[in-house]
């Protein structure tokens, strides 16, 4: 056998590279591998599914429990491949559901457990036991569509028709009447704002549709924080009853020493009326005090004695001269 070092070092390469790229691969598609892949594999049949799209939630009972994988065309219905994570178990009546998860078209998968045993693996619900969804934003579509394919002006002249006719009726039935004409003319003098109307909704529907995703987290984000108030709610709650539990004790406390610090607080007035009056000169007390604590020390600090010197004196010789013609003039 050849060894490893004498091979043609391109053909290792590119072996290599190719190994390389299949781990990558295996990597971002874990999920769907054979064996370590997403959960149990099931099949629904539908006869619309509305916006539903592959990476879609799956949900038992309201919990999330797998993917929505793959979604394809087949005759007349629509075939929804998807996972459900092992252990999950539902009966074998059980059939789907296509719900919107928020008003802003958002939708998941919904199974709805049926029946006795399990469902085996790979098994089809077929369509008679699944229901399709409802488009919200498709029906706000269709409804600007219809208002603007109205003919208002006769629709009015119709109801104005049957107002007249009206006249011969009861009063009850007249009174109705009149009111159903008065609101088609209020709608057909409005017809213009009520068409920008439709129209900006459709626009605002599909801008809250495209922003779903983070609307979708900002709500997440908000259940837990309201989640994280309900767990500390006995927390705070018992921070406030001890608040106030000291609140009362400092009031007695003030109540029960009021006789005693008034006479205290009366003379730290007058200490600091007194305080402030020789303020000027407490201020040069603490200015002039350093120079006179420097010199203090200087003469006292070295032992028991005073400690000073004498500046412009002469000599000690020149001294005793002096000191001695003094005493000889004293003794002539």
């Amino acid at each position: 056998m050849k060894p490893f070092r004498e091979r043609n070092p391109v053909i290792i390469g590119v072996i290599g590279i190719a190994l390389i790229a299949l781990m990558m691969l295996g990597a971002f598609r874990a999920d769907r591998l054979p064996i370590i892949g997403g959960g149990d594999t099931y099949h629904a049949e539908f006869a619309e599914i509305g916006g539903l799209k592959g990476g879609n939630e799956v949900r038992v009972a309201g919990v999330s429990v797998g993917k929505v994988r793959k979604i394809e065309l087949d005759g007349a219905k629509v075939r929804v491949t998807f996972t459900i994570d092992k252990g999950i178990e539902f009966g074998r009546q059980s059939g789907a559901e296509i719900r919107v998860r928020t008003l802003l078209g958002a939708e998941f998968l919904a199974i709805n457990p049926k029946g006795e045993g399990q469902m085996a693996k790979g098994s089809t619900i077929p369509v008679d036991r699944t229901t399709p969804p409802y488009d919200v934003v498709q029906a706000f579509s269709d409804l600007s569509r219809t208002t603007d394919a109205l003919d208002v002006p006769q629709l009015s002249e119709a109801l104005d028709t049957l107002s007249e006719i009206s006249t011969q009726t009861p009063e009850e039935f007249r009174g109705a009447i009149r009111g159903v004409s008065d609101l088609s003319r209020n709608l057909a003098a409005r017809d213009d704002q009520i068409n920008t109307l439709l129209i900006n909704l459709k626009k605002v529907s599909g801008v809250l549709n495209s922003r779903n995703e983070e609307l979708v987290t900002l709500f997440e984000d908000s259940d837990t924080l309201f989640a994280a108030i309900s767990e500390r709610r006995d927390s705070i709650h018992r921070l406030l009853v001890s608040t106030q539990s000291i609140s009362t004790q400092l009031r007695g406390l003030v109540k029960d020493t009021r006789a005693d610090l008034r006479p205290a607080l009366e003379q730290l007035d007058v200490v600091t009326t007194m305080l402030r009056k020789n303020e000027a000169s407490l201020d040069e007390a603490l200015r002039v005090y350093p120079a006179f604590t420097r010199v203090f020390a200087n003469a006292l600090g070295t032992g028991p004695w005073f400690d000073t010197y004498l500046g412009g004196l002469t000599s000690a010789a020149g001294l005793g001269e002096q000191l001695s013609e003094v005493l000889r003039g004293q003794k002539r």
